[in-house]
């Protein structure tokens, strides 16, 4: 359940047919059970009726790009330019990252889910490592941060 001043996420499709995500704030909850208020950055006009399932509240867990072709994974300088395009998406998410550091494209970091572990990051006081996992049924690339193994 969200509570007014919520980072939320806002997953739908654009008026081109294509995913869009946007970022707000909640509004006013209205005592509304499937609907809620959102305040879209950058929209100052007012204030959008959004449903409980197409929202996502934001952390560093839980934001995630997705991104078209699963070859991304196979060349290892692609691999690296997934780190700014996910750093991009935090910032604009308004998450505050530091020291992010890549692996390096010389660096394997496979793991057990057949996705690479590509860069450590420090979000508050926890460390995170990002990483991008293919999802072979939609042909995406998912890159999202994740606690460091020794913490899973």
């Amino acid at each position: 359940m969200f509570q007014p001043g919520d980072r939320v996420r806002w997953e739908t499709i654009g008026d081109d047919g294509l995913p869009l995500v946007r970022y707000g704030f909640v509004g006013a909850l209205n005592g509304n059970l499937h609907h809620v208020t959102v305040m879209l950055d950058g929209d100052l006009t007012g204030e959008l009726v959004v449903e409980f399932t197409q929202l996502a509240p934001v952390s560093i867990t839980t934001v995630e790009l997705r991104l078209e072709g699963s070859d991304l994974l196979e060349d290892p300088s692609l691999r690296q330019g997934l780190v700014n395009l996910w750093s991009a998406e935090a910032d604009q998410a308004g998450l505050e990252i530091r020291m992010l550091s890549c692996f390096g494209a010389d660096v394997d970091r496979h793991d057990h889910t057949g996705g690479y572990e590509l860069a450590e990051l420090w979000a508050g006081s926890q460390q995170y490592v990002l990483k991008a996992c293919p999802d072979i049924l939609s042909g995406t690339v998912n890159i999202r941060a994740d606690l460091p193994r020794r913490y899973a």
